[in-house]
């Protein structure tokens, strides 16, 4: 009998092992074959429980100009939120949700430029919090301050950077813009924004550490951190005295004339360091408004240059011992196979001498030494003097233009610049050639790069890109673009400036457009390439304007007023007796001083401080520390203000009053050209920066 109920026990131990063991199997095939159990996502769980991996952003890098003045940098930016469900109030007196709707969005629709009914429309939705777009995003320091003024119940910010630009739309071209990608990642998009992406980037760095079912990192486990690498910071060789004066010329031509497009830049002639460029197609790179274009004419602009093109047709034909320039000829009209080609005028000078032919802008001329010279040796010249091909600066999308002909006619119209393809920049780097005795300078637009450790990792440097003709060819070619200019046949002489010697060449070249060239008054590219000051070019200047509906004197007038503002702030007016060194002034450096003491310390050597705001200490100035200034010159000093006065600015150049608007915020309209004769906000009165200064200018 205790046999059969020890049996009987065995056997039930039997079973329930193998009840057990069936259970175990069957959970462990649940859990490989279904995802879920017992009402728990197995995957996320087991997600949940390993390694997690945080990225920590890096910091990108500053941009600066030549003289240290910030263009663009990262900033704090924020999100308006409002929080919209009352279970986040814990007591009714102090709500945390938004409570009155109404009054919410009729407060906040002035400060984020939104309609209070699309805020109204926001608050009602059905959800525990809504972002208060678009004009709530990004918004900035002090505006995020006016809101929390308000103080709004349910009202809340999520904070984030941004890239800002200084002064919105000045060199907008050259900088370019850099924005949020959908990984919330700042990334370069344009001008050296784009260029440079990589090293104003930085690296980011990470952590990893273990975590629980709920993201939580597990007490006492280790973590691995590695830190991230803060980007670069990179300065140009653009200066934003020279920039303002520029972007001030773009400004008047284009508020007093209608133009498909201006672009002008200067360049150090020796150096080949771009100091500057400005263009009406720019566009306040912190709002993204009135983008015209994203190309940068300066490198990707590639037209038809027109007679400029002679300078290099005539020295090519030096170059080749083809050229006497007291050899006569006939001008007027050419026939070359099917096409007849003709001087401006139709009816050309009688016999003139060539030298005489490139003073008139003869295209007759340049069509005999093209003839001369035949297919190759001119193609082979254009290539020589960099025509062809990128130049190699430092910045996105340049074009290699086209120098292609083929057929006596093409060779022809190649000779003074129609049917080739030129940009800005190579035309710039074709000048240095008078300028360094037949040397040609490569053009470059970043001074230096630093990294965050101050170690300098890239140095722009004065490169030489070979010899293209002797330095007597190069001294005659300067000698025959002096008298282009100062010899009053043409429109050169328009852009003949106060105490410098500015020589150049005219271009008004026809615009192709569907395999044929457009009729009618304006539609020209008219443009000029010079140099300045003659005996050793220290500059040179190139502008060009397409469509331009207006006289070209108001181009070659703004043109030569920017030549002049150019040589006074860097010291180099031609006529040694008219400046008296002793009066030369290096500016020091007065941030972080008090604004009393600096105003004692500039007016004691001579200067006149103009104070940007009511505050006590300086913040910044301009034009900055070690800048060349003549005695009686105007320094801005901007101080710690929470409001700003209109200054007296009767008598003020056009650059000044440019310097002063962007140094502020201040949008305005210049009328006209030379000195300020009025101004639509009345001195001594405050200004609201959300209104418009018109100023009248006259000579």
């Amino acid at each position: 009998m205790k046999i059969n109920n020890s049996l009987k026990m065995n056997k039930l131990t039997i079973l329930g092992i193998i009840f057990l063991f069936g259970a175990i199997i069957f959970q462990l095939v649940h859990v490989t074959l279904f995802t879920k159990t017992d009402g728990i996502d197995l995957t996320e769980f087991d997600k949940n429980r390993i390694s997690s991996r945080e990225i920590l952003n890096a910091s990108r890098g500053t941009i600066y100009d030549v003289n240290g003045s910030i263009l663009a940098k990262n900033v704090n930016s924020y999100t308006v939120i409002a929080y919209l469900s009352s279970s986040r109030t814990k007591n009714a007196n102090h709500p945390e949700h938004v409570v009155n709707k109404e009054e919410t969005a009729e407060k906040l629709a002035p400060l984020i430029n939104m309609e209070k009914e699309d805020i109204l429309s926001l608050l009602n939705w059905n959800a525990y919090q809504v972002e208060l777009g678009p004009g709530g995003r990004g918004i900035t320091e002090l505006k995020k301050e006016e809101i929390e003024a308000l103080d709004l119940p349910g009202i809340s910010f999520i904070k984030s950077t941004k890239r800002y630009y200084n002064m919105n739309n000045f060199a907008s071209s050259i900088i370019g813009y850099a924005r949020k990608n959908d990984n919330d990642e700042i990334v370069g998009e344009m001008g050296i924004e784009k260029q440079y992406n990589k090293q104003l980037s930085g690296t980011n760095g990470y952590k990893e550490y273990q975590k629980d079912a709920y993201g939580y990192q597990i007490p006492n486990t280790p973590s691995i951190t590695q830190e991230p690498v803060a980007g670069q910071d990179i300065y140009l060789t653009i200066d934003n005295n020279i920039q303002l004066i520029l972007e001030n010329v773009v400004t008047n031509l284009t508020n007093n004339y209608e133009m498909e497009w201006v672009t002008i830049s200067v360049m150090e002639a020796k150096t080949g360091r771009i100091v500057g460029s400005a263009t009406n197609l720019g566009f306040n790179l912190n709002t993204l408004d009135n983008v015209k274009s994203y190309l940068n004419p300066l490198v990707s602009f590639a037209y038809e240059p027109g007679s400029t093109m002679k300078i290099f047709s005539f020295l090519a034909a030096m170059d080749n011992n083809m050229y006497n320039g007291n050899d006569t000829y006939k001008s007027g009209t050419i026939q070359v196979d099917n096409a007849l080609i003709q001087d401006f005028n139709g009816v050309g000078w009688g016999t003139i001498s060539y030298n005489t032919g490139f003073s008139y802008s003869s295209n007759v001329a340049a069509t005999k030494l093209g003839l001369k010279l035949g297919n190759d040796k001119l193609r082979t010249f254009y290539q020589k003097a960099g025509f062809g091909k990128k130049t190699g600066i430092e910045l996105p999308n340049e074009s290699d233009g086209k120098i292609a002909f083929k057929y006596r006619s093409e060779l022809a119209n190649a000779s003074f610049g129609q049917g080739i393809m030129v940009t800005p920049v190579q035309l710039l780097q074709g000048l240095t050639i008078m300028a360094n005795d037949g040397d040609m300078i490569k053009p470059y637009i970043v001074d230096k790069i630093v990294d965050q450790k101050g170690n300098v990792t890239y140095q722009g440097k004065r490169t030489v890109v070979g010899n293209v003709v002797s330095k007597a060819n190069a001294q005659a070619m300067r000698d025959m673009m002096k008298d282009v200019v100062y010899s009053n046949l043409t429109d050169a002489r328009y852009y003949k400036a106060n105490n410098i010697t500015v020589i150049g060449k005219t271009g008004t070249a026809q615009i192709a457009e569907n395999g044929s060239y457009l009729t009618g008054k304006y539609n020209f590219i008219r443009s000029f390439a010079g140099l300045f000051p003659y005996e050793e070019p220290e500059y040179a200047i190139y502008i060009a304007t397409k469509k331009f509906v207006g006289p070209i004197s108001a181009v070659a007038k703004n043109t030569a007023t920017a030549i002049e503002e150019i040589a006074k702030y860097k010291d180099i007016v031609e006529v040694e007796s008219t400046v008296d060194k002793t009066k030369i002034i290096t500016l020091g450096n007065y941030i972080n001083s008090n604004v009393s003491e600096t105003i004692e310390s500039l007016n004691n050597v001579g200067l006149k401080p103009i104070v940007i705001g009511n505050g006590n200490n300086v913040i910044n100035q301009n034009p900055l520390k070690n800048a060349l200034v003549l005695k009686g010159s105007k320094v801005f000093i901007i101080t710690d203000y929470n409001e700003i006065k209109m200054p007296n600015m009767k008598g003020w150049t056009s650059a000044e009053v440019v310097s002063y608007c962007n140094l502020v915020g201040l949008h305005y309209n210049l009328n006209g050209y030379g000195r300020v004769v009025g101004t639509s906000i009345e001195a001594g009165s405050v200004i609201d920066l959300a209104s418009e200064l018109n100023v009248e200018l006259s000579i």
